[in-house]
């Protein structure tokens, strides 16, 4: 039987742990973005009683090994919150509710109502040396959660 616990030996903890912060970091804004995304299905009548447990139990291990691992690095939850300026901090700073406004929002706001409304970014991209394109990237990507 396979376990659900993550073993990590670290040779470096709290500030000295490496990448490991900003892992947790974008882990954690996934974490909450797919919550939000779960409630907005919820408050939308989209999910039945299980998918909502399904979706509940899986945010809730998730959460729970998030915080063994910060346990692990010595990392302070809290931390995982990057103030990115004028941007604003990358998670909210109080309670969100998906759909509803608030204060200043954070990127996970600007991004749970991006997933929502949905975006189209298109570009292009050359890569080249010495005057020659070598490599050209034409690109367009459609962000949203709901189905195509």
């Amino acid at each position: 039987m396979m376990s659900n616990e993550i073993v990590v030996n670290p040779k470096k903890s709290g500030k000295e742990a490496g990448l490991a912060p900003l892992v947790l970091t974008l882990v954690e804004l996934i974490r909450q973005l797919m919550e939000a995304q779960v409630i907005r299905r919820m408050d939308a009548g989209l999910l039945n009683d299980d998918d909502l447990d399904r979706a509940g139990e899986s945010l809730r291990r998730m959460e729970e090994q998030i915080i063994n691992l910060c346990e692990i690095f010595e990392i302070d939850p809290a931390e995982l919150n990057i103030d990115l300026a004028e941007f604003g901090s990358l998670l909210p700073k109080s309670e969100y509710y998906p759909g509803k406004s608030g204060g200043d929002a954070s990127i996970l706001e600007l991004l749970d109502r991006l997933l929502h409304t949905g975006v189209v970014v298109e570009g292009s991209v050359d890569l080249g040396l010495a005057q020659l394109n070598l490599v050209h990237a034409k690109l367009r990507l459609v962000l949203t959660s709901q189905p195509l």
